[in-house]
């Protein structure tokens, strides 16, 4: 075990996140290898009287993953991965990254749905549920959860599955890092790729209006196969793109395909005929496609979403009115169409609510100055406020900061809430793990 005091001449860069916007100061830091090592760290912050916090791969917009004048777990050493290609399984220590994960399935042309950021943690990520492009096939990562090993906040060890501790598996299903520390996860895989038919479109942002209802029919349309999104941003100035689009909003469209090439390159036409400025929509190795949009270090973020049944023409031009108020070039808007194996079967076992919304958007503020990060929340929060008699009333936790006790609630509903509150009791009654959209224990 490796313990990281203010005083470690790494301690400033172990405890920092990607989000800048958090700047908290950790009386230490435990960076455990093994089940063991979080153990120990445990009993140090009990006997300390220490608040806890767990750290993966460190993706909490809300820097939930750290904490000040507190322990933080960090489990990112735990890297192993090992794939079963027969079985079509992986099991994974809690510390590995998307980007890592999936260059190592995609070795057997194995898959199963991932963050749609590289550097985002696998085990924070599939305890909060985990949506990725390829969740219309497959559903959300926690769908594909087979087994996670935890250490509670007593120093236990404990497996749930559906044959072992079912009730504890079931709340880790969406119900986050409220009931242990996570050291290892194994999925389900699915054949996929390397190559897949899959990439980005931009359009000028002058078209947006047309561009996003001709979007919206073309995604209701598409087979459950086509994972895509809408995205609002700001043009940059990279080689493919035209000079003359450069600095100003664009529109852009991400597409994969979860099958075969000549499919995907079927599927995908209607969507190139709306006659992109940029089209890098092309066969691909899907964990290339994966890193496409990975978030740049060092900025200022906000972020929120909301779920949507429907998308009608008034909600779509709120969203671009939205977008033609971006808080700085980095800040985007996007809207993921769900549907498909999301409100499939699986739904009814995991305690998300509202899993057959067909639209969640997503708002991104992002800037590279605190003060443009202040900016950037009040674009957010302004934009949630004029979108809300459009939206379901659900919420997906791992999209959004700290937005308080009834956006828990939203997400689970009054009987899931419960029902994870009675699990939280028996494995973390003393909320140790209060460090992320907490569930707080059922009293007796």
């Amino acid at each position: 075990m490796e313990w990281i005091r203010p005083d470690s001449p790494d301690y400033d860069q172990a405890r920092k996140l990607f989000n800048a916007m958090i700047d908290r100061k950790p009386a230490v830091i435990a960076k455990c290898s093994d089940p063991g090592e979080v153990a120990e760290a445990l009993s140090y912050a009990h006997n300390h009287n220490l608040d806890v916090a767990v750290r993966s791969g460190g993706h909490s917009v809300a820097g939930m993953s750290t904490n000040d004048d507190g322990l933080v777990i960090d489990v990112r050493p735990m890297k192993s991965i090992s794939v079963d290609r027969g079985m079509k399984t992986a099991t994974v220590g809690a510390g590995l990254t998307w980007g890592e994960f999936d260059r190592a399935t995609q070795q057997y042309g194995l898959a199963v749905t991932g963050g749609r950021a590289s550097t985002t943690g696998v085990s924070g990520f599939t305890l909060g549920g985990g949506s990725g492009w390829l969740e219309r096939s497959y559903g959300f990562a926690c769908d594909n959860l087979l087994s996670v090993d935890l250490v509670t906040a007593s120093g236990q060890r404990v497996s749930a599955s559906p044959g072992e501790n079912p009730e504890l598996f079931w709340a880790l299903h969406g119900g986050g890092g409220n009931f242990g520390v996570a050291t290892s996860l194994t999925f389900k895989l699915h054949d996929l790729g390397p190559t897949v038919m899959a990439g980005l479109m931009l359009f000028p942002g002058e078209d947006a209006k047309d561009l996003s209802r001709a979007f919206r029919g073309l995604a209701l349309e598409a087979p459950d196969a086509v994972g895509t999104a809408l995205v609002y941003l700001t043009a940059p100035p990279e080689e493919f793109v035209p000079e003359e689009m450069v600095g100003k909003l664009a529109v852009g469209m991400a597409y994969i395909y979860a099958g075969d090439v000549e499919a995907g390159e079927e599927h995908v036409k209607p969507f190139k005929e709306l006659g992109p400025s940029v089209d890098l929509v092309s066969p691909m190795q899907y964990a290339d496609f994966q890193c496409m949009i990975d978030d740049p270090p060092d900025h200022y973020n906000y972020w929120s979403a909301d779920y949507h049944n429907e998308l009608n023409d008034d909600a779509l031009d709120l969203l671009v009115d939205s977008a033609q108020r971006l808080p700085g070039p980095h800040s985007q808007q996007l809207v993921a169409r769900w549907g498909g194996a999301v409100g499939g079967p699986a739904a009814a076992n995991t305690p998300l609510q509202h899993r057959g919304a067909a639209w969640v958007s997503h708002p991104f503020g992002l800037s590279e100055t605190r003060e443009g990060g202040q900016e950037a929340k009040a674009w957010v929060k302004q934009f949630r406020q004029d979108i809300a008699p459009h939206t379901t009333g659900g919420v997906w936790l791992n999209f959004i900061g700290d937005e308080g006790q009834d956006r828990i609630m939203a997400a689970y509903g009054e009987q899931n809430y419960r029902r994870l509150s009675l699990v939280k009791r028996e494995f973390d009654p003393d909320n140790v793990f209060r460090g992320n959209q907490n569930i707080l224990p059922a009293q007796h």
